[in-house]
This record gives structure tokens, C-alpha cells and sequence, in this order.
């Protein structure tokens, strides 16, 4: 089972985010525990500036904007992380932009 929770203020972008991983693990038929974070000083505990962010088992794959349903895929299936921002470089300390 994948850890997955979405942070941000409950914007549309953020419910959409939620929408769109659950529509997706749904269709995959993988199992996913799947949380909102709603609590701005949780959210910032990720480095997360731009939100919707998303948290895959406890490190954050997206910051900024409504993922692709190719990223979201892509993190359930365990595929590369999409380009970008949240690329998977570990050189800013496991945190995104940051």
C-alpha cells in the first residue's frame, strides 16, 4: 500500500490533485492510504511553498500546480518521477524546491 497525502488549504487545484489520485489508483487497482493536509504548519514541515504538494510515502514528489495523470501514474506504478521541479534530485535534501 502506498502512503500518499496531498497538502494544501483545500484550493480547487488541491481538490482536483486529491480527485485525480484517486481516479487513478482506482483505475491501476493499487491500494493507496490517501490523506489531506490541510494544516499549514504540517504543510511547511515538507518545504512545500507551492501547493497542491504531494507526499509519496513520506517524500514529497510534487510541489506547485495539478500533477499529470502521467506523473500520478508514474508514482503509483514506481516509474521515474516526472521531470521538473520535484525530479528526485537529491541534492536539495530530500526536499522539493527547496
Amino acid at each position: 500500500m502506498k502512503n500518499i497525502k496531498v497538502l494544501g488549504t483545500g484550493c480547487a487545484n488541491c481538490k482536483t490533485t486529491l480527485r485525480l489520485i484517486e481516479e487513478a489508483a482506482q483505475s491501476a487497482g493499487v491500494e493507496v492510504a490517501l490523506e489531506k493536509v490541510e494544516e499549514l504548519s504540517e504543510i511547511m514541515q515538507y518545504g512545500v511553498m507551492s501547493t497542491p504538494g504531494v507526499v509519496l510515502d513520506g517524500q514529497v514528489v510534487h510541489a506547485g500546480g495539478i500533477p499529470s495523470k502521467e506523473a500520478i501514474a508514474s508514482w503509483l506504478t514506481g516509474a521515474a518521477p516526472e521531470a521538473g521541479c520535484c525530479s528526485g534530485d537529491s541534492s536539495t535534501s530530500g526536499k522539493c524546491c527547496g
